[in-house]
């Protein structure tokens, strides 16, 4: 059993946090620059997301703060949590810099309740690559207010299944939760950059759609929407997946059809 993942991945992301920053993927120069501008991930969203005016919401598992921006952006008073002060440190510069009013709580998920006003929001936002660094999806639990929502788009359980390396792409690594994590050695970040990284491990877990909508279920959430997508923002499969110009979103460039890529989710609180 890995059982200093958090050790192992915080000292991962606090390393890259730096370089994701400086990457025009997370184009924070953009928010910086223009006051109207979103994040992908939040305008891929936006219709499901709905009129978010005066809703207090927090983002779990914030990074950078760029979702976090965007949904204060459209209206919500935010709050942000994240396990990595380095992530956190940029999440606050940015907020500062463009006169976003967000506050930032440093704390790993699991100790969420610990940290924020539980029962107290309206909106509880997570987005695509969170639950993979979760050991148990049945830990995962919201703090939201009765009738709060919870909006979740996140990188589909069958392409976490895939060994991209692969052409084609092969299932290699587990569909459903288990205890054991996937351990990778990995020399670079989903960015590009030069950056030659030192802390090169992670440990992460699948967890399969149906064992997220159960937790949610077991936790008092009802399932309001459920959308598969064929696209995801990030190249997830180099070399085999074109770029959608007008959404940033990426997909197969072959057949499409065959791979479900993504989802968003959204879940009230009963």
């Amino acid at each position: 059993m890995v059982s200093d993942y958090l050790d192992l991945n915080l000292a991962n992301w606090d390393e890259r946090a730096p370089a994701h920053a400086a990457s025009p993927d997370y184009a924070l120069d953009r928010f910086r620059a223009d006051p109207g501008f979103l994040s992908g991930v939040v305008r891929f969203d936006r219709e499901r997301l709905g009129d978010l005016t005066g809703l207090r919401g927090v983002h779990l598992q914030c990074h950078l703060g760029t979702d976090t921006l965007s949904l204060s952006r459209l209206g919500a008073r935010m709050s942000g949590l994240d396990f990595s002060g380095a992530a956190l440190a940029l999440a606050r510069g940015l907020a500062a810099e463009t006169g976003a009013e967000i506050d930032y709580h440093h704390s790993d998920v699991h100790a969420a309740l610990d940290v924020l006003d539980v029962g107290g929001y309206d909106l509880v936002y997570t987005g695509v690559g969170a639950l993979c660094w979760l050991p148990s999806v049945e830990r995962w639990a919201g703090v939201l207010r009765p009738g709060g929502r919870l909006f979740l788009r996140e990188t589909h359980p069958m392409l976490w299944a895939l060994d991209e390396t692969q052409d084609p792409p092969t299932v290699a690594h587990p569909y459903f939760e288990r205890a054991e994590p996937v351990v990778f050695d990995e020399q670079g970040t989903y960015v590009a950059t030069d950056i030659e990284f030192t802390n090169t491990r992670s440990a992460s877990w699948n967890h399969g759609l149906g064992e997220t909508v159960t937790a949610l279920a077991d936790h008092g959430l009802r399932l309001t929407t459920l959308v598969e997508h064929d696209s995801v923002p990030y190249e997830a499969i180099p070399g085999q997946m074109d770029l959608d110009a007008e959404t940033g979103e990426w997909r197969l460039r072959e057949q499409p059809d065959r791979l479900a890529a993504s989802y968003t989710l959204i879940a009230v609180k009963n």
